[in-house]
């Protein structure tokens, strides 16, 4: 299967996305992460007016594999979260950079917080140099 890595969006190396539209951004986990960790059965995300900081864990997302901690790409106020994906999460592999989004987030500092992010091309690249996708 050949995974998309949509060119608009900046990725985080631990597989989660961001969409930045202003100083609102649109957090969901990459098509590979979903790949990697098979049938997702389990999505636990913050509530909307909680405050998340970069690099600390916002929730977690569980397959029958495995189970992983979220990191948000950017600090800021939750606005939004996908009741349907909590609801069912086994659907956020249908569309992961569409439908399958997990959060909106009002970001404090929009220039500033996707200096730690990687750009399609450079994602791409980490993964080939782990697994060899």
């Amino acid at each position: 299967m050949e995974l998309e890595f949509p060119e608009d969006l900046r990725y985080l190396d631990s597989h989660e996305y961001i969409r930045l539209d202003g100083e609102i951004a649109t957090i969901g986990i990459s098509a590979y992460a979903i790949e990697q960790l098979g049938d997702l059965v389990f999505l636990e995300l913050p509530e909307v007016g909680d405050s998340l900081e970069r690099g600390s864990s916002f929730g977690s997302i569980e397959s029958v594999k495995a189970a992983e901690d979220l990191y948000p790409p950017v600090s800021g106020t939750v606005i939004d979260r996908n009741e349907a994906m909590i609801e069912t999460p086994e659907v956020i592999a249908d569309d992961p950079y569409g439908d399958g989004w997990l959060l909106k987030v009002r970001v404090e500092n929009p220039d500033d917080e996707l200096e730690d992010t990687l750009s399609a091309h450079d994602y791409r690249a980490m993964l080939e140099g782990e697994e060899g996708i």
